[in-house]
């Protein structure tokens, strides 16, 4: 690879650019939504889009059902392959943990449910239609 193609390494690097190039988020805007929305947390506090990360600090994020809690490990303001991004950042033991177990709840809550050939009776069917109401 040759040297002008490397992203350049800094000592510190925006929030937004940082998650974008870390492919958490597929662009900047999206990254600066979720930051402002209070959905992103650098170092335990809600925090502006134009922080200034830096390497061992500690991020929260939401993304979609899960939520993962990444450490800074390199910083990078170019997005580059997904093999690349990996090495930005690890994530914690606990948060693997904690998706991997609310994966299995979700999975088991669809396989879970009752089955669709029971064909619900006059008073269900009272019940349901009285819940959508209220929606």
């Amino acid at each position: 690879m040759k040297q002008d193609q490397q992203p350049k390494l800094n000592e510190t690097v925006r929030l937004d650019k940082w998650l974008w190039s870390a492919r958490f988020y597929k662009t900047r805007a999206i990254a600066k939504q979720m930051i402002d929305g209070g959905k992103v947390f650098y170092n335990g506090q809600r925090t502006k889009s134009g922080k200034a990360v830096s390497v061992g600090d500690k991020v929260v994020l939401r993304q979609g059902y899960e939520q993962k809690e990444v450490e800074i490990i390199a910083l990078a303001d170019k997005r580059r392959d997904a093999a690349f991004a990996q090495t930005l950042y690890l994530e914690t033991k606990q948060s693997i943990e904690t998706r991997e177990k609310n994966s299995l709840a979700r999975k088991q809550g669809i396989l879970l449910s009752p089955a669709s050939d029971v064909k619900p009776d006059k008073k269900q069917r009272r019940q349901i239609r009285q819940l959508k109401e209220r929606i």
